[in-house]
């Protein structure tokens, strides 16, 4: 990715004070920039907090789920168990557990559910075989439409098939919630090109649920749009005059990337608001300076360079290793000194923000409180034993 594609960051307003004090590496999480973003994207959406489904993967932090619900936003994706009981936890209204779920972890979304009553769970499925686990249990059920991802998913050429499965989810007397349509896989191509593919997969996805209603089976709500194709959801049309409520569900926008920050239009003023604190802890080369970032800190799952140096653009992040991060130093440009502090931009911030067992919340440039990660990972994988053995 060209740096060159990204906007300028001023350093100045993401420095921290007394940072000698802290450990590195550590997750830097920026208060008031979290709240420019979910502002932000409320203002995108008129207003309308309903609209937003945001999914936590991103965040993974139970104080930017209170964050979001504090601003009227109490609708949510996970695709994890202990995703989906933060949120629950802090306060969400509406979880769509945005994963195939089967076995045990079906019984672990039923158990946390009936652990919050007035939370309203629902889960995905693209097979007849996936209804009967649901049954009984009060978990809603989305149809979950495959856009051409083909990483889940019934395709969305299918409509007779998902008019069957949406009659077997009533016949089965489970609520049905409607379609869950992930597009990520667009998040490639320029925005003009991502918008007229995203706008032709919408006008498929207003068919499908055309053939729903002809059928009899009325669609209450379509989630659409992680944050690569959320301009291609706002400017549909279709989606303004539907019958149905209408929801996007981006992640990425309440801390961003380089990758989000590339994708969506500079002009809607998206702010880093996550960042990787990191020290300079050798200097193997003239024209290399290794920090200790390495791939189990920033994430490099997106490829490389994995991360952006906030101050220092020139600086070219190389391969990492597990705790090392060399950077090349190009010629003409000054080295970093060892025991220098470096700001670092991810590349993919989701995976990053899964290395932290902790996140340092910073407001107006001092850290103020300590932050556990608590969607971090995942449940014990006895935890359903357990119980029941302790019962």
């Amino acid at each position: 990715m060209a740096t060159k594609t990204l906007p300028a960051f001023e350093k100045a307003s993401y420095l921290i004070a007394r940072p000698e004090r802290l450990l590195t590496p550590a997750l830097l999480v920026y208060a008031e920039a979290v709240r420019q973003n979910i502002q932000t994207t409320l203002g995108l959406l008129d207003g309308k907090a309903g609209r937003l489904r945001p999914h936590i993967k991103t965040a993974k932090l139970a104080w930017v789920v209170r964050e979001l619900v504090s601003q009227g936003v109490y609708a949510f994706k996970c695709a994890t168990t202990l995703e989906l009981l933060v949120a629950a936890s802090n306060g969400a209204r509406d979880v769509l557990v945005a994963y195939p779920v089967a076995g045990p972890a079906a019984q672990r979304v039923c158990a946390i559910a009936a652990s919050f009553p007035s939370v309203a769970v629902s889960a995905l499925v693209d097979t007849q075989e996936m209804v009967a686990a649901w049954a009984g249990t009060g978990i809603g059920l989305f149809i979950d439409v495959n856009p051409g991802m083909d990483r889940t998913g019934i395709g969305q050429e299918r409509t007779e098939d998902i008019v069957e499965l949406a009659k077997a989810i009533r016949r089965a007397k489970i609520p049905f919630r409607g379609l869950h349509y992930y597009d990520g896989h667009l998040s490639a191509l320029g925005l003009d090109e991502r918008t007229h593919v995203a706008h032709r997969g919408y006008d498929q996805l207003l068919k499908i649920v055309a053939g729903l209603e002809a059928a009899g089976v009325p669609v209450e709500s379509v989630v659409t749009a992680g944050t690569p194709a959320l301009p291609c959801s706002l400017s549909y049309t279709g989606f303004g005059s539907a019958k149905f409520h209408h929801q996007v569900s981006p992640g990425t926008f309440v801390f961003n990337d380089m990758s989000s920050l590339s994708q969506l239009p500079r002009e809607w003023g998206f702010r880093p608001g996550a960042l990787v604190f990191s020290r300079v802890v050798s200097r193997p080369r003239p024209n290399i300076v290794t920090c200790d970032a390495g791939h189990k800190t920033v994430s490099a799952d997106a490829g490389v360079p994995n991360c952006l140096v906030i101050g220092r653009e020139d600086l070219v992040p190389l391969k990492p290793s597990e705790e090392h991060l060399p950077i090349a130093v190009p010629e003409g440009s000054q080295a970093p000194a060892l025991g220098e502090l470096l700001y670092l931009l991810p590349r993919h911030i989701c995976p990053t923000v899964n290395n932290f067992d902790h996140a340092l919340i910073v407001e107006q440039g001092k850290v103020t409180r300590l932050d556990r990660v608590a969607a971090r990972g995942r449940e014990n994988p006895l935890i359903l034993s357990v119980r029941q053995s302790a019962g």
